[in-house]
């Protein structure tokens, strides 16, 4: 797994394989960790534009997990999750897909994350 690239400051991981979506996803789950999953393609330039500002959003929410997966380079997984346009965000909690955002919206993705890591915080009561 030393190919990902965990950026500074933020849970941001670029996936490179099916293998490592697998790990990543596995590890979140037995933390409780919510993921939000930038789906993305170097040709797509919404896409691209939208790759800053994932990595922004990144920083902010400590308590998620962010995945960017290149789809020409993650085929299997992007096509498992019905993947067809880029960019496409998916949240997901305990490794199942809870939500889907097609397109390059950032008002649309902020408030999306931010309900998404909100309602997937552990409430403790004393």
């Amino acid at each position: 797994m030393e190919d990902q690239q965990l950026h500074k400051n933020s849970r941001l991981v670029k996936v490179d394989s099916a293998e490592s979506w697998n790990f990543y996803v596995s590890q979140a789950k037995n933390q409780g960790c919510p993921i939000v999953a930038h789906f993305t393609a170097a040709w797509c330039i919404p896409s691209v534009f939208m790759n800053s500002f994932f990595e922004d959003l990144a920083s902010s929410y400590k308590d998620a997990l962010f995945l960017i997966v290149d789809v020409d380079e993650v085929k299997e997984v992007a096509k498992r999750l019905e993947v067809k346009a880029m960019p496409t965000f998916i949240f997901l909690k305990d490794g199942n897909a809870m939500d889907k955002l097609v397109g390059a919206n950032p008002d649309e993705i902020k408030k999306r994350v931010d309900g998404f890591v909100q309602s997937s915080r552990v409430v403790h009561i004393a």
